[in-house]
C-alpha cells in the first residue's frame, strides 16, 4: 500500500515529461539491438572475416596509449597547479583548459600542415640551414601522430577533474606526509595518487569515449577504426545492415570499457573525518624548480593551443578574402542557430529530468541517470545510425498523415529535416547539461524546496520562484558547455545534416579532406574563438559559485 501511495505522490507533470523524454532517447538505440537479430548479409561476413580485427586493434591501440599519456600529462599538471605557486600559475590554471577549444580534427590537419615537407618547420630548416630531414620523423599522419593529437587536445578532461579533486583535499593529508619526512614526490605517489584514483579514472574514461567517437582525425590520417568503418559502409556501400552491426560491436566495446571503469574505481572511498577542511596551501617554488614548473606548463600550453592557433591565424590571413562571402555568413548562422536551438532544448529537458529525479528519489531516478550517461558514452556515428533507422521507420508510420496534409508529400519528411539532427544532439549531449544541473541541485539541497511546499506552493511554482533563481548559474554553465560541444561536433552533423546544410565544423573538415587546409583555417579559427570565449565565461561562472 505504501508503494501505491508513493507512486501516486510522484505522478506529476515533471515525472510524465521525464518518462516521455527518456523513452524517446532509448527507442533509437533499441532499434540497433533489434535489427542486429536479422540475418547478416554477405558484406558483413566479409567485414567480420577480413576487416573487423583491424578496426578493433586500431581502436584499442589509440585508446590505450592516449589514455596513458593523458593520465601522465593531466595528473602531473593538476598536481603542479594545485600544490605549487610559480609565475603565471593563475593564468595556466584556466589556460590549460583551452586545448579543449580546438577540436582534434582541426588540430590534426593543422599539425600536418606544420610538419609536412612544405610546412613552416621543414621550410625554415631548408631555407636557413640547408638541412633536409628524414620524412619519417615528421610524419604525423600515423597511429603515433593520432595518439599525439588526441593526447594534446583531450588531456584537459583528466586535468580538470583531477585538479578539482586535489583543490578540495584537506591540507592535513599532505602536511602529515611532510611531518613524517616524505618528499613531495613520495607524497604525490603514495598519498595523492591513491586517493584521486576515482577522479583520474573518471577523467580518462571521458578521453576514451572521445577517442572512440572521433571520425575527423582517423579519417584524415587514414586509420581504419569503427567510426570510419560505419561511415564507409553507410555512405560508400549503402549497407545499413552492416553499419548497424558495426555500431552494435562498438556499443559492446564501450559497455566493456564502462564496466572496466567501474571496476577500476573500486569500492574504496575517501572522505573527511571532520567538517573543517582546509584546502591545500600552495608551496612557492624558487630557483630551478620555479623555471621547470613554468616551462612544463608553457610547453604543454604551446603544443595544445598557441602553436596550432598561430598557424591557423597565418593561414586565415592568406585566404580570408577568398573565403568570406555570403555563403560563409550563412554557414556561420547555421552553426550558431543549430547550436543555440539544440542547447536550449537540451537544457530544458535536463532541468525537467534533473528536477524530477531530485523530487522523487527512487529506482526510476537511478535508471534515468544511467540512461542519460549512456547516451553520452555512445559515439556519434552509432547514434546517427540509430536515429536514421528510427526516423525512417517513423516516417513510414506517419506517411498517411503527410498525405492528408499534402497529397504530393514525400515519404521521408522528418528524416530529411533538421529535426533529426537536433534529436541526435539531444541523445548525445543531454548528459552534459544534466550533470551540470544535477550538481547545481545538489549544492542547493532540498530544504528550500520543502519549505516552499510547506507554504502551499506546488512543484512547478516552487521551481520557478525558488529553485530556478538558485541554480541559474548551473543552468547557464550547462548551456555553455553543451553549446561548445555542439559547435565542434562532426560525426553526427556529417551524417544527419539536411542536404546542402553546412556548419563551420563540416566545412572545415571538407576543406581539409580535399587538401585545402589553408581554406579550412578561417572556419576553424571561428570555432576556436567562440569556444575560448564560452570556456572563459564558464570558468568565471564557476569562480562566482565558489565565492
Amino acid at each position: 500500500m505504501l508503494r501505491i501511495r508513493d507512486l501516486k505522490f510522484n505522478f506529476n507533470i515533471w515525472s510524465v515529461l521525464s518518462f516521455i523524454f527518456i523513452s524517446l532517447i532509448v527507442l533509437p538505440n533499441l532499434n540497433i539491438l533489434i535489427n542486429i537479430l536479422n540475418h547478416p548479409n554477405e558484406n558483413w561476413n566479409h567485414i567480420k572475416e577480413y576487416l573487423l580485427k583491424d578496426y578493433i586493434f586500431n581502436s584499442v591501440i589509440l585508446v590505450i596509449f592516449t589514455g596513458i599519456f593523458t593520465i601522465l600529462i593531466g595528473v602531473s599538471l593538476s598536481w603542479i597547479i594545485s600544490v605549487y605557486d610559480f609565475p603565471f600559475r593563475r593564468f595556466f590554471k584556466w589556460g590549460l583548459v583551452l586545448p579543449l577549444a580546438i577540436p582534434p580534427y582541426i588540430a590534426a590537419y593543422t599539425y600536418n600542415g606544420l610538419l609536412n615537407y612544405t610546412g613552416v618547420i621543414q621550410s625554415f630548416l631548408r631555407n636557413n640551414f640547408h638541412i633536409r630531414v628524414n620524412q619519417k620523423y615528421f610524419d604525423v599522419m600515423s597511429a603515433q601522430g593520432a595518439v599525439f593529437i588526441f593526447t594534446m587536445f583531450l588531456f584537459p578532461y583528466v586535468y580538470i577533474i583531477t585538479k578539482s579533486f586535489f583543490e578540495k583535499q584537506s591540507a592535513s593529508l599532505i602536511e602529515n606526509g611532510r611531518v613524517l619526512g616524505r618528499s613531495s614526490l613520495e607524497i604525490f605517489l603514495y598519498v595523492a595518487l591513491p586517493i584521486s584514483r576515482t577522479a583520474i579514472v573518471g577523467g580518462v574514461s571521458l578521453v576514451i569515449l572521445e577517442v572512440l567517437n572521433d571520425y575527423g582525425v582517423v579519417k584524415y590520417f587514414g586509420i581504419p577504426t569503427f567510426s570510419t568503418a560505419i561511415f564507409k559502409t553507410w555512405f560508400a556501400m549503402g549497407d545499413i545492415d552492416s553499419a548497424i552491426r558495426l555500431s552494435a560491436s562498438l556499443m559492446f566495446m564501450i559497455f566493456c570499457i564502462l564496466t572496466l571503469e567501474k571496476f577500476l574505481r573500486g569500492r574504496k572511498q575517501f572522505s573527511y573525518t571532520t567538517s573543517k577542511v582546509r584546502p591545500i596551501s600552495r608551496i612557492e617554488l624558487k630557483g630551478s624548480k620555479k623555471i621547470l614548473a613554468f616551462t612544463f606548463c608553457f610547453s604543454i600550453f604551446s603544443l595544445g593551443f598557441i602553436i596550432p592557433t598561430l598557424q591557423l591565424i597565418h593561414w586565415s590571413l592568406l585566404t580570408y578574402r577568398k573565403i568570406l562571402n555570403t555563403k560563409f555568413l550563412t554557414m556561420i548562422s547555421n552553426s550558431l542557430i543549430i547550436a543555440l536551438l539544440s542547447s536550449g532544448i537540451i537544457i530544458i529537458l535536463a532541468v525537467i529530468i534533473a528536477n524530477n529525479c531530485r523530487i522523487s528519489k527512487g529506482p526510476l531516478s537511478k535508471i534515468y541517470s544511467k540512461i542519460i550517461v549512456m547516451g553520452y558514452s555512445i559515439p556519434g556515428a552509432v547514434i546517427a545510425i540509430a536515429v536514421i533507422v528510427f526516423f525512417v521507420a517513423l516516417d513510414n508510420k506517419l506517411y498517411w498523415l503527410y498525405r492528408m496534409i499534402n497529397d504530393t508529400s514525400s515519404k521521408l519528411v522528418l528524416s530529411t529535416s533538421i529535426v533529426m539532427l537536433i534529436f541526435a544532439y539531444v541523445i548525445r549531449f543531454l548528459a552534459i547539461g544534466y550533470n551540470s544541473i544535477e550538481s547545481g541541485f545538489e549544492k542547493v539541497g532540498k530544504k528550500f524546496f520543502e519549505a516552499s511546499r510547506t507554504l502551499g506552493m506546488n512543484i512547478t511554482e516552487t521551481f520557478f520562484k525558488v529553485d530556478f533563481k538558485m541554480i541559474r548559474h548551473a543552468i547557464l554553465g550547462g548551456f555553455l558547455l553543451v553549446f561548445v560541444d555542439i559547435l565542434k561536433e562532426l560525426p553526427l552533423t556529417l551524417i544527419l545534416r539536411p542536404f546542402n546544410f553546412n556548419t563551420l565544423a563540416t566545412k572545415s573538415f571538407e576543406y581539409a579532406n580535399d587538401e585545402m587546409i589553408h581554406e579550412a583555417a578561417v572556419s576553424s579559427l571561428i570555432i576556436i574563438i567562440i569556444s575560448v570565449i564560452l570556456i572563459y565565461f564558464f570558468y568565471k561562472i564557476g569562480d562566482k559559485e565558489a565565492t
